[in-house]
């Protein structure tokens, strides 16, 4: 339980450190499957900070990936979109 609340801070201070916001919520992939953000983790060798999300389409169990990536836009098809979009609070 501690390990969650400390994640929780750090996902409260992380706005101070970066340009890039991701909260808490639905996000749609680009290839249209729907995700469950949990929150901002830091990594503890490199400070370097991850989203943890969950897919909401199977029961495959908690993923991260770098904020950098999850908060990235890219192009398909020759236009540029988000790799995930915020669809709702959640």
């Amino acid at each position: 339980m501690a390990e969650h609340q400390h994640c929780a801070e750090m996902t409260d201070t992380r706005e101070d450190k970066t340009n890039m916001t991701v909260k808490a919520g639905i996000y749609k992939h680009y290839k249209n499957n729907l995700y469950k953000v949990i929150g901002v983790a830091r990594h503890s060798e490199t400070e370097e900070e991850h989203v943890v999300y969950r897919p909401l389409y199977n029961d495959s169990g908690l993923w991260i990936r770098p904020l950098s990536m999850f908060d990235e836009t890219i192009e398909v098809e020759g236009i540029k979109v988000k790799r995930f979009a915020f669809v709702e609070e959640g």
